[in-house]
């Protein structure tokens, strides 16, 4: 790496790579390239989210980052890791605090770009918080993230000349963000999954967002008295940095591994992209009728949606069904139990579609079999295992390999 002092004239943005480094050598020769004169940082979610974190444990994200990157938002994927030492130092956000309120990451971040004292803080929506597993953010609090952030302002106004924001929160999120914190130069967002990317100005401030998964940025610097945003796609590299070749072939080895067979794409499927929905409904038919589960509740955003070829191989399960999700079978609240539409309408409101078995759940419906997720995080606990994972209902359902090939191939077997 080239260690000679940086000056900073830009600040470049990435969100939501979600370990994507199928085809990894644009992002990384791009960021590389542009590091000398560009302060990095991300958005969130650099975590999770395909095989190469399933098989490599977080070790290639950890390594891009502190290779790479200068500044981190915490995302609700991989929230553990941003507070391994290294990435800690990284990371600031101005709104996430233990249960006595102190912070949980430094707030804000001073640096100089373009010859301006700028404060880099960040903040993580409510929604995005909740949705980290209830066991990794025990002890752990979220404040609203306008008031965090002018209580923040107010202590740092007299070091800084300008405000940059990176949030986990969602485009819409920012821009209402924006209107209360007017304040803010640049909003870089994140945690959307959305093709809005701006920059959209609200008032002086600007809202922008990379391209997801590793496929482009966003930037800003300072334009005459204000700043200039844009957003890009990484372009392709000729040849990969020579400082990069050992990271690059540790994510080539994990990259074979992934190309592992575990059976033939059933007809209807093969060469098609994947719906998730179709592929749910699916497969909580089969757990309702197949199982003897009274009902079946799972929630669309467990899923992503994957161009097939004819042969399913362990990279096409773990980007389809990325987080290991054990299946069991789980009491509904107390406060619901009589009241299974409201229910249902609030996990819609936090996850997003919901897929139930039947369509309406009975009033007599006392259990459910949903995900581990789900049961800790939203419902009442589970009762006991399933003995399956859903990654091997997806596999069942995608497949025409025997049940025997299946399991000795399942990536989240133990």
């Amino acid at each position: 790496m080239n260690r000679q002092p940086r000056q900073f004239r830009q600040i470049i943005a990435t969100t939501d790579v979600h370990s994507a480094f199928d085809s990894a050598i644009p992002m990384l020769a791009y960021l590389h390239a542009a590091r000398p004169d560009s302060l990095i940082v991300d958005c969130g979610d650099f975590f999770e989210g395909s095989g190469f974190y399933h098989l490599g444990k977080g070790r290639i994200e950890r390594e891009v980052l502190t290779t790479l990157y200068d500044v981190l938002s915490p995302g609700n994927h991989g929230w553990p890791h941003y507070f391994e030492p290294q990435l800690h130092q990284m990371t600031v956000c101005a709104n996430t605090t233990d249960d006595k309120g102190g912070p949980l990451f430094d707030r804000v971040r001073m640096q100089n770009i373009g010859g301006r004292r700028v404060a880099v803080t960040a903040v993580m929506g409510p929604q995005a918080f909740n949705a980290i597993p209830v066991d990794q953010r025990a002890g752990h609090r979220v404040t609203n993230p306008a008031q965090a952030l002018r209580e923040v302002m107010l202590e740092h106004h007299h070091r800084a000349d300008a405000w940059m924001v990176l949030s986990h929160s969602g485009f819409e999120e920012d821009l209402k963000l924006a209107a209360a914190c007017p304040f803010a130069d640049v909003i870089f967002a994140g945690h959307c999954h959305s093709d809005t990317l701006g920059p959209v100005h609200v008032g002086d401030t600007l809202v922008v967002k990379g391209r997801e998964l590793g496929v482009g940025y966003a930037a800003a610097e300072p334009v005459g008295s204000g700043w200039a945003a844009r957003t890009g796609t990484f372009p392709d590299a000729p040849a990969a940095p020579r400082d990069l070749t050992a990271l690059l072939a540790e994510i080539s080895a994990i990259g074979q591994q992934l190309k592992s067979p575990l059976g033939a794409v059933a007809e209807p499927l093969r060469n098609t992209l994947v719906d998730r929905r179709q592929l749910l409904e699916e497969i909580a038919d089969r757990l309702h009728t197949g199982l003897g589960a009274d009902a079946v509740v799972l929630n669309e955003t467990a899923l992503r949606s994957v161009r097939l070829g004819t042969t399913l191989t362990l990279g096409d399960l773990l980007a389809i069904e990325p987080f290991g999700n054990q299946l069991v079978h789980a009491f509904l609240p107390e406060d619901h139990a009589q009241d299974h539409g409201n229910l249902l309408d609030l996990l819609t409101e936090r996850l997003g579609p919901l897929v139930t078995a039947p369509a309406h759940l009975p009033p007599t419906v006392r259990t459910v079999l949903t995900t581990d997720y789900l049961a800790d995080s939203y419902l009442g606990g589970r009762t006991h295992q399933a003995g399956l994972r859903l990654g091997q209902a997806v596999c069942r359902v995608l497949t025409s390999a025997s049940p025997t090939k299946e399991a000795s191939n399942d990536p989240h077997r133990t």
